[in-house]
């Protein structure tokens, strides 16, 4: 009885360990990211500030969720959905699924999902431009205490 007691506290133990260390990883990059630079795929077609077609907000929770807001021509649109961060050779990558179909998921893939790279602690930019999307650079305005 005593080793069953004991093989369910490690097991408590190691589960508490990897939530905590899943939300320290989300709390790297929690907080509130800014469009602030948009491109075309012409030369010198980079716009900033309120020059941009949209404005565009990522806001990241230590919890895996998010919330992405775009206001163009005087409306506000809002979509909701988690993601995960992928560390690998070619760097951090931030893969975001959004609840429901949107309009303003900028992705080459189609089916509610978006990837952001990490360029530095303050600098995601979106993968959109690989098909012919726009280059989109956000950054990070304030981090959620």
């Amino acid at each position: 009885m005593k080793l069953f007691s004991f093989a369910v506290s490690i097991l408590f133990i190691l589960s508490s360990c990897n939530k905590d260390s899943d939300k320290s990883l989300y709390q790297e990059y929690e907080g509130s990211w800014v469009l602030v630079k948009m491109s075309g795929n012409t030369p010198n077609s980079e716009t900033t500030g309120p020059a941009m077609q949209w404005q565009e907000t990522y806001l990241f929770k230590s919890n895996g969720t998010f919330l992405k807001s775009r206001k163009q021509g005087g409306s506000v649109t809002d979509s909701k959905g988690t993601f995960t961060v992928i560390k690998s050779e070619e760097g951090t990558r931030l893969e975001l699924t959004h609840h429901t179909d949107s309009e303003i998921i900028g992705s080459c893939l189609g089916n509610q999902k978006e990837v952001l790279y990490l360029e530095s602690k303050e600098v995601l930019t979106s993968t959109w431009n690989h098909c012919d999307g726009p280059g989109l650079v956000y950054e990070r305005t304030m981090k959620m205490i």
